[in-house]
């Protein structure tokens, strides 16, 4: 049986698994699942359409579940799906989909998103993120996994942040961010490969090395075609698969408006 505070308020149609701990003033809403060994401390609120798995912990006056801000969005339907052991600190924001961005909001594992981050409408957060303090996510944006976010950074909509990436502090980004590179300024640029991240993620020394070699050809390097100098990293390092993922992104970016890959160009 959950375990919850008698000051909290919880919807008929809420389920929540045996092990869920409800503290004080908290508030779940309709349509919302709650799985084993999540922890609402007090004070949170869980709006509605909302599934939230297993062993979470959920830190006073987070907001979890709410109404897209789009002035588009006309009540319909729409959800967010929290997965399994993430911590979401106090004040953040998180908001379900909209109807034309695909209806839902998606955060994924072990994740932990620090006080007063928001992420907006339609993202798909994936594993092992590290998104600090102030942070703004807008609407549709992507991050893979093992990226990293420093405090107070903007992210423009429909931007693809890289797996292993890591973004400064007050950035401001407006397109894509490459895999395994550290980006950093207003606007944001490629300074250097994220060699902490790949090595403590397991990365072979062959496989950093050839992410140094790419990054000096194609963010250092002046003169040449982008694409050339893709097409000869590609054939010089045939079974670098994080060289394969960077080449794939860059092309990506181009093929999106802006440099964002979730922005596709009108045809």
């Amino acid at each position: 049986m959950a375990t919850i505070h008698p000051s909290a308020f919880i919807d008929e149609s809420a389920v929540l698994a045996e092990s869920t701990i409800i503290g004080p003033y908290c508030f779940v809403g309709p349509n919302v699942t709650i799985g084993a060994g999540t922890e609402l401390l007090n004070h949170v609120t869980v709006q509605r359409n909302t599934t939230i798995g297993e062993g979470n912990r959920m830190y006073p006056f987070s907001a979890i579940g709410g109404d897209p801000q789009d002035k588009k969005y006309g009540n319909e339907i729409t959800t967010l799906t929290i997965g399994d052991r993430n911590e979401i600190r106090e004040h953040v924001t998180i908001h379900r989909g909209t109807e034309k961005g695909g209806g839902i909001t998606v955060v994924g594992n072990d994740n932990l998103l620090m006080v007063g981050s928001h992420v907006a409408h339609d993202c798909m957060l994936g594993n092992e993120l590290v998104i600090a303090n102030q942070v703004m996510l807008a609407g549709h944006i992507t991050i893979d996994d093992c990226a990293t976010i420093g405090g107070g950074a903007g992210i423009n909509q429909f931007s693809r942040i890289g797996r292993c990436s890591y973004i400064g502090g007050l950035a401001r980004i407006t397109k894509d961010v490459p895999p395994y590179m550290i980006v950093e300024g207003t606007p944001a640029e490629v300074r250097a490969v994220n060699i902490v991240a790949m090595s403590r993620r397991g990365y072979p020394e062959d496989q950093i090395d050839a992410m140094k070699e790419a990054y000096k050809r194609l963010f250092r390097d002046n003169g040449g075609s982008l694409f050339e100098k893709m097409a000869q990293l590609l054939e010089e390092f045939p079974d670098q698969l994080p060289v394969q993922h960077l080449c794939d992104a860059i092309s990506a970016s181009a093929a999106g408006r802006h440099g964002r890959s979730n922005e596709k160009v009108a045809k």
